[in-house]
């Protein structure tokens, strides 16, 4: 069982991760033994109490954890094997992975990779797209405290149409609204906490050029989707790569758009003002690693074809244009890896940071803002985490350098601590070759 004593981070350096980039020196951060923060202040202010553990944190600098608001956790970021992606074995592979001996596997796969994110610096992510319920079950075991892991909002399988994008291997799969609300009802009574729509085609399993981001999903069927789900106050996230796409997703009620595109005005309005969403209004959640890798790394390496690249390469410019006019339109940027994808890999989060401020135009604070404040609002757990503030959880990484000039800094993290727990340099197992191609980028 996880055991949590207080503790005080003293003299530190404090990266807020607010929008603004603000940056706090000698901060002493007072964590009790409930896991949360009692205390923020200047350390010249700060008497630590006795019971508490001092962590001297000169020359360091404390973040709000990351959030991975788009994660798979089905695969470690290594080329997925074509079989996977071939459509006559796929009910095969679907068969197996749902099988006794195949949801184990899938299963400890899974929580391996949680605890992978969580060693990099992840205290929060949420998973969109696995193969049964195995993610729910991981994070129901980390909440019972069974074992130390990120806080986990998982969706299950992704909801698709009869040979659409994830189906069959990660997708229930429906060709009605009727169907479409049957399978949503399915999915909360495994415990979901999230839900995401295949609303158009994808890039890693496209057959043809121009697949990739063509409308899937109807109207109608993403909106009973989001009936069920905003119910039982789920949140719906909706793999759309086209501007068409969006726009039907938008005005269905999705709350978050995975990948993005080019706006239209009707798109621009969605966002700000999204009637049939949870909230009132939706966010974009761009995921750059999972284009790419396979667009600027030879197809041999990435396990990709040519149809694949090529949709790559129109879903990466239309994603970045998306971004863009995201930032012009003061659109809600969120910030997903899509980690388990070819050469994306569940300890590499600092790259998607990394490709959103040197592709995607963001400043490295807008960057950090949208892996944790961000996130968490859009999320709707801004009460309980994102930001280092008395009363949030203290979900924490601890840098030896500030990650405003570099984000590769949280390869190395001193500490990261979630729900108040502390791992003290805590370390991965890499893929030497993955990343020697991908710092080549």
């Amino acid at each position: 069982m996880t055991v949590r004593e207080p503790f005080a981070l003293t003299h530190a350096t404090l990266v807020t991760g607010d929008a603004d980039g603000t940056v706090l020196p000698d901060r002493t951060v007072v964590v009790g033994s409930t896991g949360h923060i009692e205390r923020v202040e200047a350390s010249s202010e700060v008497s630590v109490p006795p019971e508490c553990r001092t962590i001297d944190s000169s020359g360091r600098y404390v973040v709000p954890g990351l959030i991975n608001a788009h994660a798979h956790l089905f695969a470690d970021g290594r080329p997925l094997p074509s079989v996977l992606l071939n459509r006559n074995a796929a009910e095969l592979v679907s068969t197996f992975t749902r099988s006794p001996v195949g949801h184990r596997f899938v299963k400890q796969r899974a929580k391996s990779n949680v605890i992978t994110q969580l060693l990099s610096g992840v205290t929060t992510l949420r998973s969109l797209g696995d193969v049964g319920y195995e993610v729910v079950a991981v994070g129901r075991e980390i909440a019972r405290g069974e074992y130390l892991g990120p806080r986990v909002i998982a969706s299950g399988p992704l909801h698709a149409i009869s040979g659409g994008h994830g189906a069959p291997q990660i997708a229930l799969v429906s060709d009605s609204p009727r169907q479409a609300r049957h399978n949503v009802r399915h999915a909360i009574r495994h415990g979901v906490s999230a839900t995401k729509i295949a609303a158009t085609g994808g890039v890693t399993d496209s057959r043809a050029i121009g697949e990739a981001g063509r409308p899937q999903m109807t109207e109608e069927e993403m909106s009973a989707i989001c009936e069920e789900a905003h119910k039982a106050g789920i949140l719906v996230a909706a793999h759309a790569q086209s501007s068409e796409g969006i726009a039907a997703a938008l005005r269905a009620g999705v709350d978050t758009i995975e990948h993005g595109a080019a706006m239209t005005p009707e798109m621009v309005d969605l966002f700000h003002r999204n009637p049939r969403s949870l909230h009132g209004s939706s966010s974009l959640v761009p995921t750059l690693q999972a284009c790419l890798p396979l667009v600027k790394l030879d197809g041999k390496v990435t396990g990709t074809n040519d149809i694949v690249r090529e949709n790559a390469a129109t879903i990466l410019r239309e994603m970045l244009q998306g971004i863009r006019e995201a930032r012009e339109h003061g659109i809600t940027i969120g910030m997903g890896t899509d980690s388990g994808l070819s050469h994306v890999t569940h300890y590499n989060t600092w790259r998607e940071l990394d490709y959103l401020t040197r592709y995607g135009g963001l400043s490295s604070a807008a960057a950090l803002h949208a892996a944790t404040q961000a996130n968490a609002t859009l999320l709707g757990i801004a009460d309980v985490t994102g930001s280092v503030d008395p009363g949030k959880s203290a979900d924490l990484v601890v840098l030896d350098a500030n990650p405003l000039e570099g984000f590769r800094a949280f390869t190395s993290p001193t500490l990261v601590i979630v729900g108040g727990a502390v791992i003290n340099a805590p370390t991965v197992t890499r893929h030497t070759d993955i990343d020697a191609r991908l710092d080549g980028i």
